[in-house]
């Protein structure tokens, strides 16, 4: 009986410590990674990608990418060749913007004068010192991947449209799949 006791203090010791393991990177880390590998198929880039998600919905809240989150530089290693101000190369300044996300809120209905049109879509983007920020646009200028995913086609169509569109680029410049979320 004590055996099987020490055993399972053991196994819990054991479990306890991958966990802790497993959880001791930085998701920030793991999205510029699998962002820079185009989101391969692995349980760390599927989580990574899940947060950027999560992250811009159902309310656009926070950057999809937080860097200040991943320590770039490890101790005891020289600084990255190359750095801006920012410290971050231009190959990392790259994926993180090249990260286009919209946040689409759009409504339209006939009434008696016409359509009524309700559109707060915003257009998500880090600025040149990696401050991440939202601008209204309407649905009608987003560009034509969003206009698609989202199913608006102009004119006088009416309904409701919310969600998310984002999409991103690799270290080949590959143009991600367009992420479509609704909420």
């Amino acid at each position: 009986m004590r055996l099987k006791v020490l055993g399972a203090i053991a196994f819990g010791a054991i479990t306890l410590a991958s966990a802790l393991k497993a959880d001791a990177y930085s998701i920030d880390c793991a999205i510029l990674l699998c962002l820079a590998g185009g989101f391969p198929t692995s349980v760390e880039c599927t989580a990574a990608r899940i947060e950027m998600i999560r992250r811009v919905t159902p309310w656009p809240v926070e950057p999809p990418l937080q860097l200040w989150n991943c320590p770039l530089r490890a101790s005891g290693l020289p600084p990255l060749p190359d750095t801006g101000q920012d410290g971050l190369t231009d190959e990392i300044r790259g994926y993180r913007d090249g990260i286009e996300v919209y946040h689409v809120n759009y409504r339209a209905q006939r009434n008696s004068d016409g359509v009524e049109v309700f559109d707060s879509t915003q257009r998500g983007f880090y600025d040149e010192n990696g401050d991440f920020h939202w601008t209204s646009v309407r649905l009608q200028d987003t560009p034509s991947w969003v206009r698609s995913r989202a199913g608006f086609h102009g004119g006088e169509h009416t309904g409701t449209r919310r969600g998310i569109a984002m999409r991103t680029a690799d270290y080949n410049g590959q143009i991600s799949e367009v992420i479509w979320e609704t909420y």
